[in-house]
């Protein structure tokens, strides 16, 4: 197992995303920390995953609440003895389909400040820990890219440009002391959009985008966020893998 004895603490679990990489976690052997605000979703999550012989413990917070993320870091660290991967893949209330020129500062500036708010809080209090034992993995989500033309994604791709910034800067300080910070970039990932949302033409850019005529799916993005967090990886930091199926090229 990739991942075994590890304890990974999943923020925004209840997710599509979330709930996908814990269950990749969990198959290759972590003990999985299952967070987020509804904790109905979280246990019932938890309980799948245990009844498939996995680990899951869940704690109920916002990720925007630093006191609450830094108490449960810490619960983490002293029950389970170590903090190994920290993941966060939270929703960052972006607002999407109005022109820029027509947005309010309020709307563009929403993602931003989420995405880093929230991604700055959990990785220092991930770091924290991490810096003591000497080891340990930061994954972010949703790498930066280039401006879709015909959608209007106001400050989504600003808030993962300042994603990638707070990720350089966090690998290039804590590299030293043997933590690794990745991001995983997706394309998008069609499972994630509700079915009866009226996205079905964006769902086919999307795919008309790849060079595979495929999109990754969420147990992609799961095998892939398992090695990225593993020791096959231990080589990798300060980069983004990019799993957007050649829509996205370097």
């Amino acid at each position: 197992m990739l991942l075994e004895g590890r304890n990974a603490i999943i923020y925004g679990a209840a997710g599509g995303i979330g709930g996908a990489v814990a269950r990749g976690f969990a198959r290759e052997g972590a003990t999985v920390h299952l967070t987020g605000r509804t904790l109905k979703k979280l246990d019932a999550l938890a309980d799948e995953i245990r009844a498939a012989g996995g680990k899951a413990e869940t704690a109920e917070f916002d990720a925007l609440d630093e006191a609450a993320i830094d108490e449960h870091a810490a619960s983490v660290a002293s029950s389970a003895g170590s903090v190994d991967i920290s993941m966060n893949v939270i929703t960052h209330n972006d607002v999407q389909g109005t022109p820029l020129v027509e947005m309010s500062l309020e709307d563009l500036e929403s993602p931003v400040r989420t995405a880093v708010r929230t991604n700055f809080l959990t990785a220092r209090a991930a770091a924290r820990h991490m810096i003591r034992q000497g080891s340990g993995v930061i994954l972010m989500f949703g790498g930066d890219g280039d401006p879709l033309p015909g959608y209007h994604l106001g400050g989504l791709q600003v808030a993962f440009s300042a994603m990638e910034a707070l990720r350089r800067g966090l690998a290039c300080e804590l590299g030293p002391q043997g933590i690794r910070v990745v991001t995983l970039r997706t394309g998008g990932i069609p499972e994630t959009i509700p079915a009866g949302a009226g996205l079905d033409d964006a769902i086919r850019d999307m795919v008309d985008a790849t060079m595979l005529r495929r999109t990754a799916s969420l147990e992609d993005v799961a095998r892939v966020a398992a090695f990225a967090a593993s020791d096959h990886a231990r080589s990798m930091t300060a980069t983004a893998l990019n799993i957007s199926c050649g829509a996205m090229v370097d």
